[in-house]
């Protein structure tokens, strides 16, 4: 690798960690806490969905505008805002119960959602950017330290809530995400770049993007449920401490932290292999969201060493889904026409962070409200379906392309008649 290039994985890598820690410090003690605090199990699901909703309008955004704005200045900005705001979550406990602490706990969330788009926005875009011919391997040889932070994040937090109280993890965590501004500000490289006057719906009158794009909300849908109430499953189901519960989630960090590399190395050196990974993999997720509960339908009985290996399941395979849809949206972006240059990347990365912070949002609300109102097996079972109804839709659309490349020129369908299959 050349210097920049090797700088700019370190940087990342340092980003990805960091950032991943802190968001995913809440999981084990925070639903809980907030019940405590008078929110319901509703409530909770918003709090974590208003993270969603303005990471999702700051990703499009700040994806448009990536080169007027800088990269370099976006990332940077982002993690001094997100350091700060996690700080500050550390001290809501001191705020008085009920609609105080609710009200701020929302705001707090969304300033932090933005700092994160920015930060991630700019991760992605520079990563394509600088490592043109190696997207997939690059972005899955990252996911093992965005791993690394889901998979310390929840023990590391659970055991200082344990031993320290509320306060002692933001505040820990929110200044290692504070350390991370200096050290991107010296070793991260600037990228110069044209603007582009190419927009979103360009991007999206692509019908496979639209396929890739709703299959990446069903997957971040799943993981923001799992955040706003696999805690609480596990606490009331197995009478687990919050450390405990912070060791479960290891079981789904772990295999996608694993998994990730290979998955995106054997993606890049078969590119014709990323549709069949993404099918695959959501047809095992799907599968895994209907047994974590387990599905009150299979009538089947809820046991821990159950929850750890469908957990383990799911991270795993949600490494096939995740990994080859940042490369082939590019792919798909270069068909329409789009340059391969910051400003198109950005957009990618803006629109992949839009649709993920979308199904964050769905994922906590929905699922939340249907917890409550019915259970826990019923929304994961939901999830599930939802999966499944998207890795089928991107299945079918994927063989009828196939089969129309493979018929002789004079027997094809014309794109006036067959809408579906244009682009």
């Amino acid at each position: 690798m050349t210097r920049t290039q090797t700088l700019t994985l370190i940087s990342m890598a340092s980003v990805n960690f960091s950032s991943m820690i802190c968001y995913s410090i809440l999981g084990p003690f925070f639903p809980n806490e907030a019940v405590k605090k008078g929110a319901s199990q509703t409530v909770v699901g918003l709090i974590f969905g208003s993270y969603a909703v303005f990471n999702l309008i700051a990703a499009l955004v700040l994806g448009k505008y990536i080169v007027q704005i800088g990269s370099k200045f976006l990332l940077i900005a982002g993690l001094f805002v997100s350091s700060g705001c996690t700080i500050m979550f550390g001290l809501l406990d001191r705020v008085p119960a009920g609609a105080p602490f609710i009200t701020l706990c929302f705001i707090v969330r969304s300033v932090d959602a933005v700092g994160f788009a920015a930060a991630m926005t700019s991760t992605f875009a520079m990563t394509a950017k600088i490592f043109p011919n190696n997207v997939a391997t690059v972005l899955g040889s990252l996911e093992i330290f965005t791993g690394l932070g889901l998979i310390l994040g929840p023990p590391v937090g659970g055991w200082f809530y344990h031993s320290f109280g509320y306060e002692v993890p933001f505040l820990l965590l929110g200044c290692l995400l504070l350390i991370m501004v200096p050290f991107n500000f010296f070793i991260l490289p600037s990228i110069e770049a044209t603007p582009s006057k190419d927009s979103f719906f360009k991007l999206l009158s692509h019908p496979k993007v639209i396929l890739i794009c709703f299959v990446t909300f069903t997957l971040s849908s799943g993981l923001g449920f799992f955040d706003a109430t696999l805690s609480l499953f596990a606490i009331q189901t197995f009478n687990l401490s919050s450390g405990y519960v912070g060791l479960i989630m290891i079981g789904l960090s772990l295999p996608y932290c694993l998994a990730s590399p290979l998955i995106g190395y054997f993606t890049d050196k078969y590119p014709n292999s990323r549709i069949g990974f993404m099918v695959t993999g959501g047809i095992i997720t799907a599968s895994g969201f209907c047994l974590v509960g387990p599905a009150p339908f299979l009538q089947l009985p809820s046991q821990l060493w159950g929850l750890v290996f469908v957990l383990g399941l799911i991270g795993f395979s949600l490494g096939m889904t995740a990994i080859p849809t940042f490369p082939e949206i590019i792919i798909c972006a270069q068909e329409k026409g789009l340059d391969d240059g910051l400003s198109t990347l950005g957009m990618v990365s803006g629109l992949f962070g839009a649709f993920w912070s979308m199904g964050m949002f769905y994922g906590p609300t929905v699922g939340g409200l249907i917890t409550q109102h019915l259970s826990f097996q019923w929304a994961a079972t939901v999830q599930g379906g939802m999966c499944f109804l998207a890795t089928f839709l991107l299945a079918i659309y994927s063989l009828c392309c196939s089969r129309r490349q493979r018929e002789p020129a004079g027997r094809r369908p014309s794109d006036e008649s067959s809408p579906l299959l244009t682009g």
